[in-house]
């Protein structure tokens, strides 16, 4: 019998505290959950930030969350924008089906994580995920041009994990991901480029067509020029159009499936998925009122990543609180007050020599901010805690634990406490 809620009670810490960057003044929220917040063009503003912590308080903040739920294969004729907020907390099963090594379905474990269960799913779920991005590679599994013919295996193991997570109440998002060994948006590649972006999400939407709007598409996952100078700086104009191109065909080749697809969430993105300025506005929005934003932001970079330069930090006091500030105020300018909803399809913080108390900081801040406007937020978990590379797991996916569980009750309450 299937959980229809689940009820948690998280210890949070709140801080009471004048914040003042980016042309923002905000109050952060106090122990009786009031706050003041004024804003301002932030594009304006310089980014500098600086908190003064006035007062710590403890205090058990009880949020009833999602647990497993009754499957819907209903198509709605409601907006992406109604669709979305409906979304709440977000989870990547990374480095598994967008896994580039080994042939077939092994391909699933080549990068090291166990294959995926409904176990494993459930697990993600009864914590408070409602919402599951499932990347996926495409183009080590199909044939020559011009048909790149997707392996009826490897579509059928698609299917199945998809399944899963829908069978549990949940938001399921698939896209095109690793894929930039072929999908180059420059001049000389641009034209095959595009027949197989075509070719892929046409068999891709065939065959999902009958499910319902639980089931949400990502066209492409940080298009760009691998190794090129401005591969994560936003490129050149030229590839923006591009880039804009093959959005374009994504969602009118997806439209012209038909079935549900013609009422579908469909997700477009801008160059590398980045968020500068530059970029969002170069980004064309089709005219479709289906239609949503996919970012990623690891904000700040020098305390979400680890890539051993002078700028580098660990710990979170709050004076980097702009950053995440910014990144926000310009997402939501440049999108939602245009009514065009955005998702940030991967955020997270590695393990930091075991930082996990500042993650929880930085976490509270970056989720908090985002569910203000309406933002869900899908934390990239690649499944890699112990070992060497980039560490973002929260789940243990082999003894279904969680890693870090503190950082992930916190992305759970900060996701749900103002839809209570």
């Amino acid at each position: 019998m299937k959980k229809k809620i689940l009820s948690i009670i998280l210890t949070a810490v709140m801080t009471f505290g004048v914040l003042s960057a980016c042309g923002e003044t905000e109050v952060d929220t106090t122990p009786d959950n009031t706050s003041t917040s004024v804003s301002s063009n932030v594009e304006s503003s310089d980014a500098s930030s600086e908190e003064t912590s006035v007062e710590d308080t403890a205090e058990e903040i009880s949020v009833v969350v999602k647990g497993i739920t009754e499957r819907s294969d209903e198509m709605r004729d409601i907006s992406a924008k109604e669709l979305v907020a409906e979304m709440t907390a977000g989870w990547n099963l990374g480095n598994t089906l967008e896994a580039t090594g080994g042939e077939g379905l092994s391909s699933e474990t080549s990068w090291g994580n166990p294959k995926i269960t409904k176990e494993m799913i459930d697990t993600v779920c009864e914590k408070g995920f409602d919402s599951i991005r499932i990347p996926i590679t495409w183009g080590n599994h199909v044939s020559e041009a011009p048909d790149y013919t997707i392996d009826p295996e490897w579509m059928d193991r698609i299917e199945e994990v998809v399944n899963y997570a829908l069978d549990d109440g949940m938001y399921v998002l698939i896209d095109t991901h690793h894929e930039e060994f072929w999908r180059i948006p420059d001049d000389e590649h641009i034209e095959a480029v595009d027949a197989e972006n075509i070719a892929l999400w046409k068999q891709i939407a065939e065959r999902f067509k009958d499910y319902g709007d639980h089931l949400v598409f990502e066209g492409l996952n940080e298009p760009r020029t691998k190794g090129s100078a401005g591969e994560w700086t936003g490129g050149t104009h030229e590839e923006r159009v591009l880039v804009n191109r093959l959005n374009k065909s994504f969602v009118d080749t997806v439209r012209a499936t038909g079935g549900n697809n013609e009422k579908r969430l469909l997700l477009i993105t801008t160059y590398a998925g980045a968020n500068m300025p530059e970029v969002l506005n170069d980004l064309e929005v089709p005219e479709d009122e289906h239609i949503g934003v996919a970012i990623h932001a690891y904000e700040p970079y020098n305390f979400t990543f680890e890539n051993s330069g002078d700028g580098d930090y660990n710990t979170w006091d709050g004076s980097h609180n702009g950053d995440i500030i910014k990144l926000m105020t310009r997402l939501e300018t440049t999108f939602i007050k245009n009514d065009i909803p955005v998702l940030l399809t991967e955020y997270g913080a590695m393990n930091k020599k075991e930082n996990t108390e500042e993650v929880v900081k930085w976490a509270e801040a970056y989720v908090s901010r985002a569910t203000e406007r309406g933002i869900p937020c899908f934390w990239w978990d690649n499944g890699i805690y112990t070992q060497q590379g980039e560490k973002f797991a929260i789940l243990d996916r082999k003894n279904l634990k969680w890693y870090r569980e503190e950082v992930v009750d916190t992305i759970i309450r900060e996701s749900y406490k103002d839809k209570n």
